[in-house]
């Protein structure tokens, strides 16, 4: 897997963590080892132009996420995955921070920027939480992906709850 983390953002960020989880999150969703991923870390200037210009929201929001060939998980387990270019994550620090702050189970920047990498590889996987029971599909897989490259680790403590919405 080549996966190229990109801190553009001025934060000191743990970036073997976020290429580590992003590694994990594929492998785990069956993905051809040899496909691309970028990840992008960026300020909040930078995450709100990106917010603005994409989505036609004001201010900077936690991820964004790229595809370019819209690689999906094979359907079967002897079904062999196709090879291709993921496509980018971008992440912004600052609001991760604010979002691990205020999350139930209070979080790191770090643990936040974790969590926040394996819904983008979800969005560019095809997932989404637009309806309720795609929300159900999405969360529930984040969560297991988080909470098993978490347990390979050893890492105890409550896994980071949700706070992307």
């Amino acid at each position: 897997m080549s996966i190229d983390v990109n801190n553009e953002s001025g934060t000191e960020v743990d970036e073997q963590a976020i290429l580590d989880i992003a590694r994990y999150a594929l492998a785990r969703m069956r993905i051809h080892p040899l496909s691309e991923l970028s990840v992008i870390v960026v300020d909040e200037d930078a995450m709100e132009q990106l917010h603005i210009q994409w989505m036609d929201l004001p201010g900077p929001t936690d991820v964004m996420s790229f595809p370019m060939d819209e690689l999906r998980p094979p359907g079967k387990d002897d079904e062999e995955p196709p090879q291709g270019l993921l496509g980018d994550i971008v992440l912004c620090p600052e609001v991760a921070t604010k979002q691990g702050a205020d999350a139930p189970t209070r979080h790191t920047m770090d643990e936040e920027l974790q969590l926040l990498t394996v819904h983008g590889v979800l969005h560019l996987l095809g997932y989404d939480h637009e309806e309720p029971d795609e929300k159900a599909e999405m969360f529930g897989l984040q969560a297991a992906i988080v909470d098993g490259w978490r347990a390979e680790r050893g890492l105890t403590g409550p896994s980071p709850a949700p706070t992307v919405s």
